[in-house]
C-alpha cells in the first residue's frame, strides 16, 4: 500500500488535533503483501488501474489505519479503494473474482461485486439471492459480458455490509469514439465514508438508537432566539409540530463525522490527496461518491466547475460553484486551474458535521487553504417543500398514528386504484403475495404533474397514499403536498452567493432514447420510522413484499413519493431511469435518482432487460432494513 496515509500537511497550514493526524496513517505494505507483482504501483492517492479486457480480482481482508486503530478492512487485491478499472466500450471484458476472505472474517462467507450503472445480463449484476448465489469463500465468479456504455461509474458490494468496509472502486469506461467535450488531462475523485466500528455491530446501534449521531439538537436558547425572530405563537406551532412528528429538524443524517472518518481516493484529510495540473490545462474530474450512508456537497474554492456528465452520460454543460452529490452518483466535471499553484477541493457532509479535502496542484507538497464547514443547516416545513398553506398552518408533512383509526384515512387511494393479488389486467404488474397499496395507473400527462406548482409556491393537491401505510407501525409520516424540489440543489446549499446544482440544470445532451410515451404508472411511496430505524417502500419491508413484474419491452413511469423526513437516493438495477422535468418531458438519464424529503418525482424506464434486478435505496443501512424490492421483467 503507498504511503499516502502518513502524508502530513504542509507546513504553511494549521497542524490538526492529534485524533484527524493519525487519520492520516495506515498500515503499511498491504498490496505488496498479497504477492500481486500484476500490480502497477501506484502514485501516491491513487488506487492501481487495471486496462483491458481480462481480469483477476481477489477479494480478501486487509488491515488498514485510517484513525490510530488498524482496522480489518475488504479490499480488492489488497487495495483501499479497489483498483481503478478501464475498459472500452465495444469490447467484451471478463472478470474471474475469487472471494478470499478468511474464516471467521467479522465481514461474512460470501462475497460479491456489482457493476453500479452497466448494462449486463442479470447473472451478471452481482446481487446475492436476486441475480446469483453469491461467491462463497474459496470460489472464483467468472464475470463475462460486453461493454456497451461509456463514462464515469463504480463498482462495489452487494453482501451484507462489506461496502462500508471498503469493497468499492473507481470503474471508468473509455469511449469507442471522441468525447463530446474537451479537456487535457483527467483525474478520478471518489469519496467515501469509514469506520472503525464492524459495520454490523453500527447497523445494531441504529436500531436501537438512531439518533446516536445527533449531537445538535435545539436548545432553550435556540427556542428564545426563534421566538424573538418569529413570533412565540410561531415558534410554539412549529415545536408542536416536530414533537407531534416524534423528530427534530437537525437530524439531517442517520451517521456522521461523529462516527466515520471521510476519505478521498482512500486518502483522509491529513494524507492530503494531490492531483496534478499544468497552469492552463482543462482538467476533468471524475467526482464518485461510493459512500456507504454520506451526502457530499463538494466544491473548489476559487474554480469554476462545469458539470459535463452526470451517472457516466454526457449533459448539457452548466457552470455552478459548487454541487450535492448523492451516494451512489458520479459527475463528471470540467476545471481551468489558474492564477495559483494549489486549489483545495473540498467535500463536507450535508450535515456539516465534517469534511474531507484534498488538493490540485502544480506538484506534489502544496496544499491550498482548506474553508470552514458551512453553518449547519435546520430542516424548516418550507425547506422540505411541504409548507404551502394548504392545512391551515399544519405542515403538510402529517404523522401517521401506528394503530387505531386513521386520522387521515380520508387521503388513502380507493381500493380500485390500487395493485391485489395477482395481475392488474393487461398492465402485467403483478406484486405477488403483497394486498398492499402501490399505485398502477395508465398514463396520464397531465394528472401525474398535478403537484409540480407546489415546487413554484403553489398550493397542490392532496396526495393519496396506499392502503398499506394505513396504521402500519413502520410509517411515521406522509408528505401530503409533496413538490418534485428539481430546481432545489439541497438544503444548506448555494449560500454565500454561490451558485449549486439542481437536478433541473441537468439535461441529457440527447433526446428521449426510446419516445414511446409510458403505457402505465406505478407509483411508489419511501416510508420508514426514525426511531425505529425502519426502511421500505410503502409500509413493506423487502422480506414481506413479492416481486415487481414489468412486461420486456413495455414503456412506463415510475413514480415516487417520499413519505419520509429523509433524502433517498433511489438505484434501479439493469435498466436507465429517465428522469421527467415539471411538465412530463424527458430531461435527463440516470442510473440513481435522488430524493429528497417531501418530494415526488417521476422517471421513465424501458423495460429491455430480461430478468431479475434489484431496486432499492442506496443508503447502506436504509437497503438492509427493507428499502428493497425485487423487479422481475419477463416476456
Amino acid at each position: 500500500m503507498s504511503s499516502r496515509f502518513s502524508r502530513a500537511p504542509h507546513p504553511g497550514v494549521a497542524l490538526p488535533s492529534r485524533r484527524r493526524f493519525v487519520q492520516g496513517l495506515a498500515a503499511g505494505g498491504a498490496v505488496a503483501a498479497l504477492g500481486l507483482p500484476s500490480l502497477a504501483q501506484p502514485r501516491r492517492g491513487d488506487a492501481p488501474v487495471l486496462r483491458g479486457t481480462d481480469f483477476d480480482l481477489v477479494i480478501g481482508e486487509t488491515p488498514v489505519n485510517f484513525t490510530g486503530r488498524v482496522r480489518p478492512a475488504v479490499t480488492v487485491n489488497g487495495s483501499l479503494p479497489a483498483p481503478t478499472l478501464r475498459w472500452k466500450e465495444g469490447t467484451t471484458v471478463e472478470l474471474r473474482v475469487r472471494n478470499a476472505l478468511p474464516r471467521g472474517s467479522i465481514h461474512g462467507d460470501q462475497a460479491s461485486i456489482h457493476w453500479h450503472g452497466i448494462l449486463l445480463p442479470a447473472n451478471m449484476d452481482g446481487v446475492p439471492g436476486i441475480s446469483f448465489d453469491g461467491i462463497a469463500r474459496g470460489e472464483t465468479y467468472r464475470y463475462r459480458f460486453d461493454v456497451v456504455q461509456s463514462g464515469t461509474y463504480w463498482y462495489h458490494s452487494h453482501s451484507a455490509f462489506q461496502e462500508q468496509a471498503g469493497l468499492y472502486g473507481a470503474l471508468i469506461v473509455d469511449p469507442a469514439g471522441s468525447e463530446p467535450f474537451a479537456y487535457d488531462r483527467e483525474h478520478v475523485v471518489l469519496l467515501s465514508d469509514w469506520t472503525d466500528l464492524d459495520p454490523a455491530r453500527l447497523f445494531a446501534r441504529l436500531k436501537k438508537m438512531s439518533d446516536h449521531d445527533n449531537l445538535y439538537k435545539r436548545t432553550v436558547a435556540d427556542f428564545m432566539r426563534d421566538a424573538q425572530r418569529h413570533g412565540l405563537a410561531a415558534t410554539l406551532a412549529d415545536r408542536k409540530m416536530w414533537g407531534q412528528m416524534r423528530m427534530t429538524p437537525t437530524d439531517l443524517s442517520d451517521v456522521n463525522a461523529n462516527t466515520y472518518t471521510y476519505l478521498m481516493n482512500g486518502t483522509t484529510t491529513p494524507g492530503n490527496w494531490t492531483g496534478l495540473f499544468r497552469t492552463g490545462e482543462k482538467v476533468r474530474l471524475r467526482f464518485i461518491n461510493g459512500s456507504a450512508m454520506t451526502y457530499f456537497d463538494v466544491r473548489i474554492p476559487g474554480l469554476k466547475m462545469t458539470v459535463v456528465a452526470a451517472d457516466g452520460l454526457p449533459v448539457h454543460p452548466v457552470t455552478v460553484d459548487e454541487f450535492r452529490i448523492a451516494t451512489a452518483e458520479t459527475f463528471d466535471v470540467i476545471v481551468e486551474p489558474s492564477g495559483q499553484d494549489a486549489f483545495a477541493i473540498f467535500a463536507q457532509d450535508s450535515g456539516r458535521t465534517g469534511y474531507v479535502s484534498g488538493t490540485l496542484a502544480v506538484r506534489e507538497g502544496l496544499r491550498a487553504p482548506v474553508p470552514p464547514l458551512d453553518p449547519r443547516p435546520i430542516l424548516t416545513m418550507r425547506d422540505m417543500a411541504m409548507d404551502h398553506g394548504a392545512h391551515g398552518g399544519h405542515g403538510a408533512m402529517e404523522h401517521v398514528p401506528a394503530s387505531g383509526s386513521n386520522a387521515h384515512a380520508g387521503h388513502d387511494m380507493a381500493p380500485a386504484d390500487h395493485a391485489a393479488h395477482g395481475d392488474i389486467g393487461s398492465a402485467g404488474m403483478d406484486h405477488a403475495g403483497m394486498g398492499h397499496g402501490t399505485q398502477a395507473a395508465a398514463a396520464d400527462p397531465h394528472a401525474r404533474h398535478a403537484t409540480a406548482g407546489a415546487a413554484h409556491g403553489a398550493p397542490a393537491a392532496m396526495q393519496a397514499h396506499p392502503a398499506s401505510e394505513r396504521g402500519n407501525p413502520l410509517v411515521e409520516s406522509q408528505a401530503m403536498t409533496p413538490a418534485s424540489r428539481l430546481d432545489d440543489p439541497g438544503n444548506g446549499m448555494g449560500t454565500d452567493g454561490r451558485k449549486a446544482l439542481s437536478y433541473s440544470m441537468l439535461r441529457s445532451l440527447f433526446a428521449d432514447p426510446d419516445g414511446r410515451e409510458p403505457g402505465r404508472t406505478l407509483e411508489m411511496h419511501l416510508t420508514g420510522h426514525m426511531e425505529k430505524f425502519a426502511w421500505s417502500f410503502d409500509g413493506i419491508k423487502h422480506s414481506g413484499s413479492g416481486p415487481i413484474r414489468l412486461k420486456y419491452g413495455e414503456r412506463m413511469r415510475i413514480t415516487l413519493v417520499n413519505d419520509t423526513m429523509m433524502s433517498h437516493p433511489i438505484h434501479l438495477h439493469g435498466m436507465w431511469s429517465d428522469l421527467e422535468d415539471d411538465e412530463g418531458n424527458f430531461q435527463v438519464r440516470k442510473h440513481t435518482i435522488d430524493m429528497p424529503p417531501g418530494s415526488k418525482r417521476s422517471y421513465r424506464v424501458r423495460a429491455d432487460a430480461l430478468g431479475r434486478w434489484a431496486f432499492h435505496c442506496h443508503l447502506l443501512y436504509h437497503m438492509e432494513s427493507g428499502m428493497m424490492r425485487d423487479v422481475e421483467v419477463h416476456e
